[in-house]
């Protein structure tokens, strides 16, 4: 009979069965890595408010989300510390008995070798102006001077047991300082997670109450213009000459176009972040009855694996390893 479609995509979209069959892009725990904030001298897990369902975790809780994240089959944990001192130069962040440092070697003796362990390699949280580097005489952030503490942070996290270092603060040329700072310390098994495109972005404001963070101002004389895209592109292929091992686009759900092209560029792995911005707008219109919470979240952490990330840092992480365990994801 005329008129009709010949083609009919319907057909593979009519039972849940049928669709869960042809299915491009399918979530696994394995693909998630779960953010933690361990604070110093924390008798017990503390709520984040913007954040809700996080905690500041005590060296006593984060080991049970460790071996949590083990059981549950995710592929890693993101370390970042909450000291309860800080100086001008962060040296907390290359004390081998400050928190961060603490955090990896509780996590390292709890779980073994059962999951990737990764540590944010920035000095931000360590700052009492909370910049991501030292700053020269007029405020201004030091690049070179800052790589020189980079390097010497890496050694201490290699040393705490460390698996991966995500280099965040976006200073030039600071893969290839940490790498072979890595390399001369004897720690060539370390594996580097450049945060390669990471952008200025109004999405980070709830993980600074989470760190605690001392900032005052911006960060735009050294993260990158969310008008820009071409520039990631120039950044990411910095960061793997010099040797990152894999590279990351931070925030993800307004840039999947660049997270997009940088899988579509590289031979290494690439991974996006889901930043606190992020997970605290799904949170804040699922309270107000605006949006289904659980589709929201398994959709926009579905559009990244999308996109091209092999790896989603997500606040997420545990719960939606759950939901996959269960068949509801």
């Amino acid at each position: 009979m005329g008129g009709f479609p010949v083609e009919r995509p319907r057909r593979l979209r009519r039972t849940p069965a049928l669709r869960r069959l042809v299915a491009e892009t399918r979530l696994h725990p394995a693909g998630l890595v779960l953010p933690l904030f361990v604070r110093e001298d924390l008798a017990e897990a503390a709520p984040i408010a913007s954040l809700p369902g996080v905690v500041q975790h005590s060296r006593a809780s984060l080991r049970d989300a460790a071996r949590e994240a083990v059981d549950l089959g995710l592929g890693g944990v993101m370390l970042f510390g909450v000291p309860s001192r800080r100086d001008a130069v962060g040296s907390g962040a290359t004390d081998a008995d400050g928190i961060l440092n603490a955090g990896i070697s509780d996590i390292r003796d709890e779980v073994g070798d059962d999951i990737v362990v990764m540590a944010d390699l920035c000095l931000d949280e360590f700052t009492d102006h909370g910049h991501c580097g030292v700053l020269t005489a007029t405020g201004e952030v030091d690049n070179d001077a800052t790589l020189e503490r980079y390097a010497e942070m890496g050694v201490a996290l290699a040393r705490a047991g460390v698996d991966v270092v995500g280099t965040s603060g976006m200073m030039d040329g600071q893969v290839a300082v940490v790498r072979a700072a890595l390399d001369d310390a004897g720690a060539q098994h370390v594996a580097v997670l450049a945060y390669a495109a990471k952008y200025a972005s109004a999405f980070y404001g709830p993980f600074r109450e989470a760190v605690d963070s001392q900032l005052t101002g911006d960060r735009k004389s050294y993260q990158q213009d969310s008008a820009n895209r071409r520039e990631s592109m120039r950044e990411v292929r910095l960061d793997i000459e010099e040797g990152a091992d894999i590279v990351m686009v931070k925030p993800a759900s307004h840039y999947l176009d660049v997270l997009r092209q940088t899988a579509d560029s590289v031979d290494v792995p690439v991974a996006a972040y889901q930043v606190s911005g992020e997970y605290a707008m799904v949170e804040a219109a699922a309270a107000n009855g605006w949006i289904d919470r659980d589709r929201a979240v398994l959709e926009s952490i579905t559009s990244m694996h999308r996109a091209g990330a092999d790896i989603v840092l997500t606040y997420w992480a545990t719960e939606v390893a759950r939901w996959i365990a269960e068949g509801r994801a």
